[in-house]
């Protein structure tokens, strides 16, 4: 672990201008940043592409950056290396998304307009054909597999819930209920009488 060092670098100076007019091409000439707005304009675009990718719509991810960006100026140094800068940029963006996701997941997200439902956007009846299907895939998965799709997606059981009724960990369920996926998808493709 590297150590706090007390002694300050000296910030690089701004690149200057090229004499046909046009802007430097990096913001970054030493190990450090010049400035606030070097710090931003150099990573702006990097964080904005990760919120993007994350939060999938723009108003979001353009409020997400802005916040990581409002969250990290008052305890990161500008003296700090490109390195640490980025570093803590990106533990900002995670603790910032993680904040977003938890008021979002926190409540209701959209409501169901019961006139649309009644207007004819029903659901189609469940099949015997896919009732069965289900049951013949299941039959097909090893009973560990089976009993943890069973109780997740047939009894709605948490993940809690389910760990706790099978007598293992959370973190094991979610790795079975993974794999029992990944192996009932495959199953349904190279069988398709499944």
């Amino acid at each position: 672990m590297r150590r706090w060092n007390p002694v300050r670098r000296k910030p690089a100076e701004p690149a200057a201008t090229p004499p046909d007019g046009r802007a430097p091409l990096h913001l970054v000439q030493a190990d450090t940043y010049a400035n606030w707005e070097a710090i931003y304009l150099h990573n702006v675009d990097r964080i904005y592409r990760l919120m993007f990718s994350k939060v999938g719509n723009r108003p979001d991810a353009e409020d997400l950056t802005a916040e990581v960006f409002l969250t990290a100026l008052r305890p990161l140094r500008v003296s700090a290396t490109v390195g640490e800068v980025r570093a803590y940029l990106l533990a900002t963006a995670r603790t910032v998304l993680a904040a977003h996701w938890k008021r979002t997941l926190g409540h209701e997200i959209t409501s169901i307009d019961l006139e649309q439902i009644a207007i004819g956007d029903e659901l189609p009846p469940e099949t015997e054909s896919s009732q069965g299907r289900v049951e013949r895939l299941l039959a097909a998965l090893p009973e560990r597999y089976r009993r943890v799709l069973e109780l997740r997606f047939l009894h709605s059981c948490t993940i809690r819930q389910t760990a706790a009724e099978l007598g293992i960990t959370i973190g094991n369920v979610k790795v079975i209920q993974h794999r029992a996926l990944r192996l009932a998808a495959e199953l349904a493709r190279d069988d398709p009488s499944l």
